[in-house]
């Protein structure tokens, strides 16, 4: 026989719930339609967003520049440690060898030591312990054992030491991987700001860059009388060859550079090895705190955090690599927060 019941009616909650959502769908579509378009940017809001963007840029580029030096380095102390620990233990392998050939002779003559054959089935550095067995000992025999228990212990402090170093060059890879992430995402934030111009404010801002390269590249050179030193005259000569070279960030040379991989290279192509960031550099000789006493060649450290260093050029002016989109060139001084010279 066919029901009869009447169809089940949705119940007041579900209804509420309902009516709540679709008008609180409506609400939001009304604020949508009726909220004002997001306030485009000007070109100059841009370039000084853009500006900020690679500053930040090239604070990080400094902390990956620190990260990647100092992976240089424990990967060369991890490396000469592997070949150390190699040399000794071969050397622990022979003083063994030359004390079980002093124990075989003696075996042969029936008159094997019975502490040389505690030694052979045991480890030595518990058993020159026991200072009991030292007194059935020849010499010969307890100077060898004593060979063998420092290479012992020297062997067990440097394996301890590359596997602290292994485990901070993982730490330092981290570090490396991060800082590097921070670059390209204020790289990648830039070139979203910059997209957003019209082609002839790019052009316009394009321009007023090349004017600058242009400027930067028209310097003479000074004399060499105007520098500190014959290496610093040799190294801000190094720099100024590589004007027109592009920023990248974490390159130091031969034909592109960050900051601080201008000022390491030119230096090192004047003979003179200096520490890799800014911020190291900036410690790396005496500081000259008056832009007056500035002599050619000195290192010129700016902003609070030290993150950016050129080459006094002479005439209140340095040759650097500025930031991303730039190449080395001369500039003045004044247009940078000045921190300190540093004379190496």
């Amino acid at each position: 026989m066919a029901s009869h019941r009447r169809p089940k009616q949705p119940s007041r909650t579900r209804v509420t719930v309902l009516t709540t959502a679709a008008a609180a769908a409506v609400a939001l579509s009304s604020q949508a339609a009726n909220a004002a378009p997001a306030e485009k940017l000007t070109k100059d809001q841009v370039k000084s967003k853009v500006d900020k963007l690679y500053e930040e840029a090239e604070q990080a580029t400094e902390a990956l520049d620190g990260a990647q030096a100092k992976q240089d380095k424990l990967q060369k102390d991890i490396s000469a440690l592997q070949d150390k620990v190699a040399r000794e233990q071969s050397d622990l392998n022979d003083l063994r060898d030359s004390l079980g050939l002093a124990a075989a002779a003696q075996y042969r003559t029936g008159s094997i030591d019975p502490s040389v054959q505690l030694f052979l089935s045991s480890d030595p550095s518990s058993y020159l312990d026991k200072a009991s067995t030292l007194d059935q000992l020849s010499s010969q025999q307890v100077e060898a054992l004593k060979k063998i228990q420092d290479k012992q212990r020297e062997l067990a402090q440097e394996r301890k030491e590359a596997t602290d170093k292994l485990k901070d060059l993982a730490d330092t890879r981290t570090a490396l991987a991060k800082n590097k992430k921070a670059v390209q995402a204020k790289l990648a934030e830039a070139r979203t700001l910059l997209n957003s111009l019209t082609a002839a404010e790019k052009a316009a801002l394009a321009a007023k860059e090349a004017a600058k390269n242009a400027a930067g590249a028209s310097t003479g050179t000074a004399v060499s009388s105007s520098a500190s030193s014959n290496f610093a005259y040799n190294a801000y000569l190094a720099a100024m060859g590589k004007r027109g070279s592009a920023y990248v960030y974490g390159a130091s040379g031969p034909s592109t550079f960050d900051c601080s991989g201008l000022t390491s290279w030119a230096y090192a192509q004047a003979g003179v090895s200096i520490p890799r960031t800014s911020e190291a550099q900036a410690n790396a000789g005496t500081r000259i705190y008056s832009q007056s006493q500035l002599k050619v060649g000195d290192l010129v450290i700016f902003y609070s955090d030290m993150h950016h260093v050129g080459i006094y050029a002479g005439g209140g002016m340095v040759v650097h690599a500025p930031y991303t989109g730039a190449v080395v060139r001369t500039e003045a001084i004044s247009d940078m927060p000045f921190q300190f010279g540093v004379r190496i």
